[in-house]
């Protein structure tokens, strides 16, 4: 990993770029959790939390922690499908992430506001990113690894931007990447209910070298949502969402995560991670024990600050100030 990849401290500028979603066909449908067994009271605990804080609080004092911005990643694609269920066949244990997105000030919930993520699929390879390859190979394009990974990772990992995808493979700085292909599985945004709350079916993702197993995901306000998509408005919030590594050992056991050979990085160990719980962005997760193949429900609550803008590299940008364009590309 380089400094690029690290997060950087806070700097402020105005983001006025464009953002437009493709809608998916009225066939996209909100997926329960396996067996539908996860879906009642998924944020009661998190909404008992932040009310908690407020009533603490003393006057001036934030309500819910700001929850900690970071890199963007080489392969965001700004055109991703408007849709809940993000997974197109790709193989994998049942993922439903759970997201509430509150004003960290207030405690209010964002309503209408859109949120993007993006994560690699079980061995470790981003759509649209395809030729890049699984878990490093310089960027080639590469065969997914086979065999059976250890228990626990074994050294200090080697990843870096000539021995993995580029910028980390889509976890720290390096720079945007042009997409490969015109894949976009493991792709969507989707705009928060009235309580601030979306919810995302899809896998759980793997991991490739350097980084631990992450989602990526952006929170949009002050935008439009018309007939085509989503347009307009600023980006608030930049973020990573994580997994404890009792998971992902865990998934370890599973096919077809069982056939990734590449060195994993723990949590402990990347570097990326802000090593500050549930406000570093780490999933609070329930799935069976011993059967974690049959399901997995992830939750969180996402304090942001509406204002703020954030350019993509783990600090924001001033108010007033001009910011670069996001990455973009047209999916067809």
């Amino acid at each position: 990993m380089t400094g690029q990849e690290k997060a950087q401290g806070p700097k402020h500028k105005k983001d006025l770029t464009r953002r437009k979603v493709i809608i998916a066909g009225a066939g996209a449908v909100l997926a329960a959790g396996a067996g539908g067994s996860f879906a009642a009271g998924a944020f009661a605990g998190e909404e008992t939390a932040a009310a908690k804080g407020k009533a603490s609080g003393t006057s001036g004092e934030a309500c819910y922690k700001l929850t900690s911005e970071t890199t963007e990643g080489p392969y965001y694609i700004d055109a991703d499908k408007l849709r809940r269920d993000i997974t197109e066949e790709q193989e994998g244990i049942p993922l439903t992430l759970r997201l509430k997105v509150i004003d960290a000030d207030t405690c209010k919930p964002l309503a209408n506001a859109a949120v993007d993520i993006w994560h690699c699929n079980a061995l470790g390879v981003y759509s649209g990113y395809e030729a890049m390859g699984s878990g490093g190979g310089g960027g080639g394009g590469g065969t997914p690894p086979s065999g059976t990974p250890s228990g626990t990772p074994s050294g200090t990992p080697t990843g870096s931007p000539t021995g993995a995808p580029p910028g980390g493979g889509g976890g720290g700085g390096g720079g945007h990447e042009e997409p490969t292909d015109d894949e976009r599985y493991l792709r969507g945004t989707w705009r928060t209910d009235k309580k601030g709350e979306v919810v995302f079916r899809t896998v759980f993702p793997g991991w490739y070298q350097g980084r631990c197993v992450h989602i990526h995901t952006k929170v949009h306000v002050n935008g439009t949502w018309t007939e085509a998509g989503y347009e307009g408005g600023t980006t608030c919030h930049t973020g990573q969402l994580f997994f404890d590594e009792a998971s992902v050992l865990a998934t370890a056991e599973v096919a077809p995560y069982s056939t990734n050979t590449t060195t994993r990085t723990t949590l402990d160990e990347d570097t990326i991670y802000p090593g500050n719980g549930t406000e570093g962005g780490l999933l609070k997760l329930k799935y069976k024990k011993g059967a974690i193949a049959k399901g997995v429900d992830a939750t969180l609550t996402m304090g942001v600050d509406p204002e703020a803008t954030q350019d993509g590299t783990g600090g924001s940008a001033q108010p007033g100030a001009s910011a670069p364009a996001s990455a973009s590309a047209t999916a067809s």
